[in-house]
C-alpha cells in the first residue's frame, strides 16, 4: 500500500482492477477543509488518461512491476518469440500484446517488456532504430525546391515519410515513438 501524500510523477497504482501511472499530481491544501491530492492517472493498458482526487493520506494499492529485457529471435504463425537475455527463456507475445511498435521489429533486436503480475502490460522499443529502405519512388532532380516527403517502405514492412533524396538500399533512423525520419545512417 502506498499512500497518495507519496505520489509522484511515474508512480504506478492498482486501482478498480487496472494499473494505472501517475502523470500529473498536485497536493492542494485548501484554508478551509481538509487537504487532497489531485492526480492525473494513464492507464498503462489502455492508454486512457483520468482525473482522479484522493484524500490526503489515502492508501492505495501500489502495482510492482517488473521490466524484463527480451531479445526478438523470431515469428511463429503471427507470434513473436523473445528470449530473456539472463534466464535463457523464451517468451511468446501477439502482435495485440506488443502494440504499434510491432512494424519495427527485426531479428536480434531488444526491448523491454514491462510485466504485472507476469501479464504483459507493455513492451518498449528503442526510441531510434536503423533500418534499411526497400522500397521508395525515385528521386526526381530538380524536384527538390518544396522539401517534400515521399513514402518509403523499410525492411520490417513499416512504412514512413522519408525527404525526397533517401533511394532504395541506404540505411535510416526512424523515431518508434511518431514513426517519422529522423535521418541518414552512415
Amino acid at each position: 500500500m502506498i499512500s497518495s501524500n507519496d505520489f509522484r510523477t511515474g508512480t504506478t497504482i492498482e486501482l478498480d482492477g487496472q494499473v494505472w501511472r501517475v502523470v500529473e499530481f498536485l497536493h492542494v491544501k485548501p484554508g478551509k477543509g481538509s487537504a487532497f491530492v489531485r492526480t492525473k492517472l494513464k492507464s498503462v493498458q489502455s492508454g486512457n488518461v483520468v482525473e482522479k482526487t484522493f484524500r490526503a493520506g489515502e492508501q492505495v494499492q501500489q502495482a510492482i512491476l517488473e521490466k524484463s529485457n527480451l531479445q526478438h529471435t523470431y515469428v511463429e504463425s503471427g507470434d513473436y518469440v523473445f528470449m530473456d537475455m539472463t534466464s535463457f527463456e523464451e517468451t511468446s507475445l501477439t502482435s495485440e500484446q506488443i502494440g504499434k511498435g510491432a512494424k519495427y521489429l527485426k531479428e536480434g533486436m531488444e526491448v523491454n517488456v514491462i510485466f504485472h503480475n507476469g501479464k504483459v502490460l507493455e513492451v518498449e522499443l528503442p526510441i531510434s532504430i536503423t533500418l534499411k529502405v526497400t522500397e521508395t519512388d525515385p528521386g526526381v532532380k530538380g524536384d527538390t525546391a518544396s522539401g517534400g516527403t515521399k513514402p518509403a517502405i523499410l525492411e520490417t514492412g513499416a512504412q514512413v515519410m522519408v525527404p525526397l533524396f533517401i533511394s532504395v538500399g541506404e540505411m535510416i533512423r526512424v523515431d518508434t515513438r511518431n514513426d517519422s525520419y529522423l535521418g541518414r545512417e552512415n
